[in-house]
């Protein structure tokens, strides 16, 4: 039968307009139909191409990315992946030659969230020659660093500290040219405190005695949890370093005990000098310390809590048979004689907590000075042929490094800790007085979950 036939029996002696009429109605009727079977046939087609598993893995920012992105199935052709470019986002897309793989290379130059589009043809699609898409998303990390923010410390703040603070003691060389030890120290702000716009709560104090060649040095952690911490840190310090400054400007008869007792460390009578030495100006250094602070405290109308602080404390001397090191220690924190020469890490104490896991001691705290046995426990001294290094810091630094105290009695830890400083452009070299801002440079180094205020003091 042909059309003309079909066309007559459908006509039913209509007139030409409704005959008209009723082709154009059941062809739209029809087209509308098999749009939509179309449109279905796509939706069923995309749905499958969106339960393939395509996963364009994660980049981080300024890091190296290399990724190869695969589409495992056969009725998806001429398959191309398009969103990124070397200009927009540093990374390109190569196109490998099995048609189905794409290389995802380059070192990413923004974060954030970007969409790759994926187009296709399908076989067995009813069009021919019809592009379909799934669109795809590549996550780029920002730098954790780049999260935090610097915000200033207001300038009306009570006891104003700078950011930062850096200091270099350089100890001329011997007559003979012997070369001497030089300190060098530095304190900066903590993220987590820059990230508030709360101020430094860390400080520290060098001294060196030109005339009997005494070292002094303190080091402090002023409590996050105190208001007016800074300023316990400092007066902490600055009161420890001054009264033994004062008792070391006439220290003959403390020379004598010292070589007593290294010519027989076991003497009673030589251990009860040196006990009773140590005490008068170490000891006594801290008790003055936690007095003016709660002078200070007072004076305002405050509680000593307020301005808790721990306290390192060291006094270092060379003699003829060697080193003399004596210290004071509360808090957390590390006093470490470090020495490569015969790989030897002495710590001159450990980290001390209060009462519960996590809780630290303050120099603030009374019941530091009322048990006389407790508070010499706190206080040591040593006398080695020499040293590498003295180290002297407070937690933000000591956590994030050794992370338990098992580590600041490894020798190879703190090993690590020199290599690192000298790989991390600090040259701790005679009278190199721009390790100060080296080392400044240096505590700015990243460390997960470690963001408080870090302060380091060398003597080597």
């Amino acid at each position: 039968m042909n059309i003309e036939k079909v066309i007559d029996l459908l006509s039913n002696e209509e007139s030409d307009e409704r005959m008209s009429g009723f082709i154009k109605y059941y062809a739209n009727k029809l087209w509308a139909e098999y749009n939509e079977y179309l449109m279905n046939e796509i939706v069923v087609i995309e749905n499958k191409v969106k339960e393939l598993p395509i996963v364009i893995p994660n980049a981080s920012i300024r890091k190296p990315y290399n990724a190869i992105v695969s589409i495992s199935c056969e009725e998806m052709t001429d398959i191309t992946l398009s969103g990124l470019t070397e200009e927009a986002q540093g990374l390109k897309i190569e196109k490998q030659e099995n048609g189905k793989s794409f290389r995802i290379s380059g070192t990413p130059k923004e974060s954030g969230t970007f969409d790759v589009t994926l187009r296709y043809k399908y076989r067995g699609l009813s069009v021919e020659r019809l592009y379909l898409e799934r669109m795809l998303q590549i996550i780029i990390n920002p730098d954790p660093r780049d999260l935090w923010k610097d915000k200033s410390v207001p300038e009306d703040i009570e006891y104003p500290k700078d950011n930062t603070a850096k200091e270099y003691v350089k100890v001329a060389a011997l007559p003979n040219g012997t070369p001497q030890k030089d300190i060098v120290a530095a304190s900066k702000r903590g993220r987590s405190h820059a990230q508030e716009g709360k101020p430094r709560d860390d400080d520290f104090r060098l001294y060196h005695d030109e005339k009997t060649n005494w070292y002094v040095i303190a080091v402090a952690d002023g409590a996050g949890s105190a208001p007016y911490s800074r300023e316990g840190s400092r007066i902490a310090c600055n009161i420890a370093v001054e009264h033994c400054k004062e008792q070391l400007a006439d220290s003959e008869n403390f020379d004598d005990d010292i070589n007593l007792y290294h010519l027989d460390q076991k003497s009673e009578a030589a251990g009860k000098a040196i006990s009773a030495d140590i005490y008068k100006i170490v000891g006594n250094a801290a008790l003055k310390a936690h007095k003016a602070i709660a002078a200070e405290a007072q004076q305002k109308g405050r509680k000593t809590k307020e301005y808790s602080t721990t306290l390192l404390l060291a006094i270092c001397k060379k003699y003829n048979f060697g080193w003399f090191v004596a210290s004071f220690w509360v808090g957390d924190g590390a006093i470490c004689l470090y020495n490569q020469a015969d790989k030897t890490a002495m710590m001159l104490g450990m980290p001390d907590e209060g009462e519960y896991a996590g809780q630290t001691r303050f120099l603030t705290m009374p019941e530091i000075f009322s048990d006389s046995n407790k508070f010499y426990q706190r206080m040591n001294c040593r006398i080695v042929p020499d040293f590498t290094a003295l180290f002297l810091m407070t937690d933000g630094v000591s956590d994030p490094k050794f992370e338990t105290d098992a580590n600041l009695r490894s020798y190879n830890k703190w090993n690590e800790l020199w290599a690192d400083l000298k790989e991390n452009g600090v040259e701790l070299a005679d009278d190199n007085e721009e390790a100060a801002n080296q080392l400044l440079n240096w505590l700015d180094f990243w460390s997960p979950g470690n963001h408080d205020d870090r302060t380091i003091a060398i003597l080597y």
